[in-house]
């Protein structure tokens, strides 16, 4: 594999690989010295042409965890302002002798345009794409629950989870649908009919309109916040009434299963799609989903730039 575009690219092999030596360099983060020499020498360049803090900052982290030299790039004050094209970005990036770029790009279908062109020989990795995908994300999310409610490993064969919210505009919802399902997890959407993609009838998963109706039977729950960034028109009537029928409170907490964990890809909207108190509880995994971002990122960047073969000779 030589880029990571999609999670459907991913076999269930291939993503439970990622998520074994994620769990094998997560070991780094107790040591005094956290780093490993495995990308000495290479360039990883963060190209985000859309703001972000979770994603970027882990993306560094990750790459400097391994010794890679870091180049962050960010849209706003570079070029690209100015009117640069990707190609010509690109194309610049190259000169400096990028072996990895991780794009963040708001037009879904950038990081793979980017992957097929000539413009780059290094590998692509897709940090989100539009309302296109997210793979990263579904990485670290699957990293999680594999965390809780497998005894970190192995796959996800026959774990429920529901992803509730603005799953329209969701990125993160359409990769996370496509890797769970590789790896056995049954998906349940839950949406108002205004925020649920047209067509999802044919997607791997099942959806539903009401959320009280889904929860009692999840082992999981993953909630979304609203997109108002990428809404042109109104979706529903109001942020209170969305919170009445959507959002996950102390309440709705109480119909999980005991050993359901809560999880959230951030930011989150505390108040609307999820209440202070649940957002604080102790089975919301926030803090932990953000950590495990580094080791999974880790483990892309090393397994795509070829640590493992590198240590062996």
């Amino acid at each position: 594999m030589r880029h990571l575009l999609s999670a459907a690219d991913l076999s269930r092999g291939d993503a439970v690989l990622i998520l074994d030596t994620a769990a094998e360099l997560a070991s780094v983060t107790d040591r005094s010295i956290k780093k490993l020499p495995t990308l000495r020498g290479r360039t990883v360049v963060n190209l985000f042409f859309e703001d972000s803090t979770r994603t970027r900052i882990s993306f560094e982290l990750a790459a400097k965890r391994l010794s890679a030299d870091v180049i962050n790039f960010a849209a706003k004050g570079s070029s690209v302002s100015k009117g640069e094209s990707l190609k010509d970005t690109a194309l610049t990036l190259e000169a400096m002798g990028a072996d990895a770029v991780v794009i963040r790009h708001g037009a879904s279908g950038a990081p793979h345009r980017l992957a097929t062109s000539d413009w780059i020989q290094g590998s692509v990795i897709n940090a989100g794409d539009g309302t296109h995908e997210h793979p990263t994300q579904a990485l670290l999310d699957a990293f999680t629950l594999r965390h809780h409610l497998r005894d970190g490993s192995g796959d996800l064969a026959g774990l429920r989870v529901a992803i509730v919210g603005d799953i329209l505009h969701s990125r993160v919802a359409r990769s996370n649908v496509l890797l769970l399902q590789t790896l056995g997890a049954d998906v349940t959407l839950v949406a108002p009919p205004t925020l649920m993609p047209l067509g999802v009838e044919s997607w791997p998963c099942r959806f539903s309109y009401r959320i009280d109706e889904v929860l009692p039977d999840v082992d999981a729950v993953m909630m979304l916040r609203v997109q108002a960034e990428r809404m042109q028109d109104a979706y529903f009537p109001s942020a209170l009434e969305y919170s009445r029928l959507f959002g996950l409170d102390a309440a709705r907490m109480a119909h999980l299963p005991e050993h359901a964990i809560v999880m959230h890809p951030g930011p989150m909207n505390r108040g609307m799609e999820i209440s202070a108190d649940v957002a604080d509880s102790p089975r919301a995994v926030m803090v932990e989903q953000v950590a495990n971002g580094v080791s999974v990122r880790m483990a892309v960047l090393y397994l795509l730039l070829g640590g493992r073969q590198e240590e062996t000779s």
